[in-house]
């Protein structure tokens, strides 16, 4: 676990402005949790990257044609594959808080640890792409 502080200080909501503290409290009243998370108290030292980021991910993580726990198990998948471990826990624990069970956790490691696997051999033999795969899918009939 990580004990290194932040390359910023971390804005705390009593210190937050009006601005940062609207953001806080969406993120709060939206994941329903009493806090503000360590990522967003960093992303608040710019208040742009704070907005940016957190309407854009309301909106990537609504509901859609992926339900919410699927998007937050593709999140977890990034995280791990990127090697963030403060986004695969905070994700994994979004998934869990959505129903992610043991076994679907089991399967979506072992699945992101066979891909990384196969895509770092794919790339290191550099596997030329098959020509079916070129077209577009709506061509493969």
């Amino acid at each position: 676990m990580s004990t290194e502080p932040a390359t910023v200080v971390m804005v705390e909501y009593e210190n937050a402005s009006d601005e940062v503290r609207a953001v806080f409290d969406d993120i709060m009243a939206t994941k329903g949790i009493g806090f503000v998370p360590n990522a967003w108290k960093v992303f608040a030292s710019h208040p742009p990257t704070l907005k940016r980021l957190w309407y854009g991910l309301k909106e990537v993580m609504a509901p859609g044609a992926l339900d919410p726990k699927f998007k937050e198990m593709i999140a977890v998948a990034v995280s791990v594959t990127n090697g963030c471990d403060y986004c695969t826990r905070s994700h994994t624990g979004a998934a869990r808080k959505l129903g992610m069970t043991d076994a679907e956790y089991g399967e979506l490691l072992a699945v992101v640890g066979m891909f990384n696997q196969t895509n770092a051999l794919a790339e290191a033999y550099k596997i030329p792409v098959d020509d079916v795969f070129l077209r577009p899918w709506s061509d493969q009939g």
